[in-house]
């Protein structure tokens, strides 16, 4: 079984997905969707969770720089008892802090102009949450 990785954001939502053996985390897409209104995101995650057949979910948890949960975190910890409740799959939130910066920086390694960071930005945050999920857990 896969296992998915979520960067939640307040208009898009980052997804990647692992490969069946949780080795190696693959980005996916970004999400447009409206943080007010959950529905919005249902019928997506739900092809993308049917199609991959996930197990398990990764949600990124952005933590204050301190290790406090702000108010970016606590949208995240809804989203993931939504998400948990919704699909019925198992939902562990993961630190994401610096990913979104760690993300900017391989975009910029690779010379993507800034047109295409915006728009993979997310996708890329995703696949790093993802991914040192699968790394913590090997």
């Amino acid at each position: 079984m896969k296992k998915l990785g979520l960067d939640v954001g307040e208009k898009t939502i980052g997804i990647a997905v692992s490969d069946a053996f949780g080795w190696t985390a693959q980005g996916l897409t970004t999400l447009k969707w409206d943080e007010d209104n959950y529905t919005t995101a249902r019928e997506p995650l739900r092809k993308v969770i049917n199609e991959n057949d996930i197990s398990e979910a990764i949600v990124g948890l952005p933590k204050n720089m301190n290790g406090t949960i702000g108010h970016r975190g606590e949208a995240s910890q809804r989203f993931g008892k939504w998400l948990e409740k919704e699909f019925k799959i198992v939902v562990q939130l993961w630190d994401e802090r610096l990913t979104t910066m760690a993300a900017e920086r391989v975009l910029l390694e690779a010379d993507v102009s800034r047109q295409k960071r915006k728009k993979v930005i997310d996708k890329m945050a995703a696949v790093i949450i993802l991914q040192s999920y699968l790394d913590s857990k090997q």
